[in-house]
């Protein structure tokens, strides 16, 4: 990030204090507690109490005002919550933390595999969303620095390549679109073809602070992976499962 001047800003705490935080929630109480505390952590925060709020209000920011994370609310009035983050998705790769007071373990793994980076359940902390705000966009922000660091050769295994200086990925001439976490994943992969990774060795990847406790997570990512790269998610020729292991990238 280029400072005025043409200074180059390394402290990943001022960038992360730049940060608008959109919060979506039905229940006023939730939003105000959520917006005072991220308030007083120094980000900027803009809300909204339903769906269609929320979509109106990424749809019309403007560059500078667009939201940087989204913590919505599944149980939303009207437009659920679930359905808010498809369309999200099919627009951006905007960061989502999703809230929920469904705690089984079948409802967060519909919401990550929508595309959702982390989740908490109700009730929460609102010191744990600070932090799980901070470690999502600190995971989003050492992508990009990877990104600007990288080499300006695409990694490529196959018909596959990862072009870390734009965070973009194609599969022959296809272009496929991935969130962060996504990318991250397939990078440790496709860096390594042939190599098993256990699950924990991928959550490390990823770096997150629910993944540290939850591996389930990984499985609904490379879920995602794979029905967006492979031509057949349910006999995947790239993203191979070794069972009872983890997974590993097709050095076929």
């Amino acid at each position: 990030m280029i400072m005025e001047g043409g200074l180059r800003c390394s402290d990943l705490a001022w960038v992360l204090a730049m940060a608008t935080i959109l919060v979506v929630d039905d229940e006023p109480k939730i939003v105000q507690i959520a917006s005072d505390y991220l308030l007083h952590a120094g980000f900027a925060v803009v809300t909204a109490h339903d769906g269609p709020a929320a979509l109106a209000r990424m749809q019309n920011s403007v560059l500078a005002d667009a939201p940087d994370l989204v913590v919505l609310d599944l149980g939303l009035p009207g437009m659920d919550g679930l359905d808010v983050a498809r369309e999200v998705r099919r627009r951006s790769n905007v960061p989502i933390i999703m809230l929920t007071a469904r705690g089984e373990e079948s409802d967060r793994l519909v919401g990550l595999e929508l595309g959702a980076d982390d989740y908490i359940v109700k009730p929460f902390s609102p010191k744990e969303l600070v932090a799980r705000v901070r470690a999502v966009l600190r995971r989003s922000e050492s992508a990009r620095d990877q990104a600007r660091a990288g080499s300006a050769a695409p990694i490529r295994a196959g018909d596959v390549a990862l072009d870390i200086a734009r965070m973009r990925v194609s599969v022959g001439a296809r272009q496929i679109e991935l969130t962060t976490t996504e990318f991250q994943l397939l990078n440790a992969l496709v860096r390594q073809p042939g190599r098993v990774f256990t699950r924990a060795q991928l959550l490390d990847a990823v770096r997150g602070v629910a993944f540290e406790s939850y591996e389930r997570a990984i499985d609904a990512h490379v879920k995602n992976i794979r029905r967006k790269i492979e031509p057949d998610p349910h006999e995947p020729r790239y993203v191979l499962t070794v069972y009872g292991v983890g997974y590993k990238f097709s050095d076929a």
